[in-house]
């Protein structure tokens, strides 16, 4: 009580992808899709306002339009003198359709080179996602606490690891737009990989998605 002033809010803007080559479901879509009811229903975290939630394009150049849409209209809100002066954290989700556990991104590397093309039939190889950056070795890393994060959702009971490769197909591309922008802008940026619900089900990942969403509302 004693506290000077109201306790930091967190807004967190989530993302998913839709369909695409040899993943007809994805997850993210329907985790993001349903995430506000559900946070609704176990009750918002103390501190945690769950910003927009968007399903993108899989796609690279694609995507990127209403991605930059999404994460200018945050900072929009955050620049037009509305009361919230807390952090701003972007939560990416995409699916690793081999995967059998969930993996927190530390990083994005500047390179596109995709395996089989993005829905809109682009299939860069070797190219720079931001050629103004650098070269295809360039990375850009969260300033989140990627590994004090996943030590904390592993003691809830949840199969999950730190990575360092998101791959070099969309995942990869979005999350380096968005640590980009995030630096550019004084907001923070996370990618998280789920497993498809064969490997993991449905109801697991909706919990895993509130428990990451209460984690990083957590972190001071």
């Amino acid at each position: 009580m004693g506290s000077e002033g109201p306790a930091e809010v967190t807004t967190i803007h989530v993302s998913g992808f839709k369909k695409f080559h040899g993943v007809s479901e994805n997850p993210t879509e329907t985790i993001v899709s349903n995430l506000t009811e559900y946070m609704k229903k176990k009750g918002m975290p103390r501190g945690l306002i769950l910003g927009s939630c968007n399903i993108l394009e899989t796609a690279g150049q694609g995507a990127i339009v209403p991605l930059y849409q999404t994460l200018q209209s945050a900072i929009s809100t955050k620049d037009s003198g509305s009361s919230n002066l807390g952090k701003i954290i972007w939560l990416h989700f995409g699916v690793n359709s081999g995967a059998t556990r969930f993996a927190i991104e530390n990083q994005a590397v500047n390179e596109a080179t995709f395996r089989c093309p993005d829905e809109m039939g682009w299939k860069p190889q070797k190219v720079p996602i931001i050629p103004a950056d650098g070269g295809i070795s360039r990375i850009r890393e969260t300033t989140l606490p990627v590994e004090e994060i996943t030590k904390t959702l592993a003691k809830m009971g949840y199969e999950v690891a730190t990575s360092d490769d998101a791959g070099r197909f969309v995942c990869n591309y979005i999350y380096y737009h968005s640590l980009r922008f995030a630096e550019q802008n004084g907001t923070k940026s996370l990618f998280v990989h789920v497993p498809l619900f064969l490997a993991i089900d449905e109801e697991t990942q909706m919990q895993f998605a509130a428990s990451l969403l209460e984690v990083l509302a957590s972190l001071h």
